[in-house]
């Protein structure tokens, strides 16, 4: 009666467990794993269907598993640091547990793998991002004329910028995008607020400081850059408009110029249709607090 007891509480005490899968989500990782012995998979559209199985069964079970993305260099560099033998499924367990804790990672909740993948390298991305843009906020240093610290007086003129943004948007619901030139390739934040009927935007705060760090970046390097905003309020037409970086402030788009920013393609320069039911537009004067300062620097 006592060995039946222990096995229910063990089958609840699993139920309380929750695991973390990492996942190699492109032909090119799966097949450098594929070097290890006891890796034992050998077809990457195999291996995620299995992977997938095993997600919809965990869940099925009561359980709750999150998907990290499992970089085979950051994994042979992670052994090398610890010490471990890489050909192990021990190793491999530890390093996924590591990501669990420092990583990005999205939970399973019953998406497709085709829906999740995309949805995690975006994660990745937007870490990676930060990670970045925090990284070069912090070796700038002082400055060399009034001995203030550079990434910090930025963040904090970026932090600015952001709430008087905000604070004449009016109604609606907010979707910035702030872009910053840099090495090897630009940086992209991404900022979405709830409808301000309110009065109050609500945010998301990892977002808001992901996106605050970039556009901090900018202006501490004085790098180009821009920030294009779309307010969509029910039963009128979206607004869009921006504003391009200046200094340490922030210089207003003309309809033209954000016409043409929104509607061409990224990647090949191509003109792209304008949708329907958006009216590409002047900006709100930010006023005086919008306006470079010329401190920073």
């Amino acid at each position: 009666m006592a060995h039946t007891q222990h096995q229910t509480m063990r089958r609840v005490l699993r139920r309380e467990i929750a695991g973390t899968i990492g996942l190699l989500t492109d032909e090119q990782d799966f097949t450098a794993m594929r070097r290890y012995r006891t890796f034992t998979f050998d077809d990457h559209t195999a291996y995620l269907k299995q992977v997938e199985a095993l997600l919809r069964t965990l869940a099925a079970q009561g359980g709750h598993t999150a998907v990290a993305l499992f970089d085979p260099e950051e994994y042979a560099e992670f052994c090398a640091d610890k010490g471990l033998e890489p050909d192990a499924v021990a190793s491999r367990t530890r390093f996924t547990a590591e990501l669990a804790a420092t990583g990005p990672t999205l939970l399973y909740e019953g998406q497709p793998l085709a829906e999740l993948v995309p949805g995690l390298v975006d994660e990745a991305i937007r870490q990676a991002t930060w990670q970045y843009a925090t990284t070069i906020l912090a070796r700038i240093g002082d400055c060399a004329s009034c001995g203030e610290d550079v990434g910090r007086a930025a963040f904090a003129r970026a932090s600015h910028l952001l709430t008087r943004i905000l604070a004449t948007a009016g109604r609606g619901a907010c979707h910035l995008v702030c872009s910053v030139a840099a090495s090897p390739e630009t940086l992209v934040a991404v900022l979405r607020t709830t409808d301000q009927s309110e009065g109050v935007a609500r945010l998301d705060e990892t977002e808001a400081l992901e996106f605050t760090t970039v556009l901090a970046l900018g202006i501490a390097t004085g790098s180009a850059g821009g920030l294009v905003m779309r307010v969509t309020e029910q039963d009128t037409s979206d607004r869009v408009y921006g504003w391009r970086l200046r200094n340490d402030g922030l210089e207003a788009l003309t309809a033209g110029e954000v016409f043409d920013a929104y509607c061409t393609d990224i990647d090949s320069g191509d003109l792209v249709s304008p949708e329907s039911g958006v009216d590409y537009c002047f900006p709100p004067d930010l006023g005086e607090q919008g306006q470079g300062t010329g401190h920073i620097h």
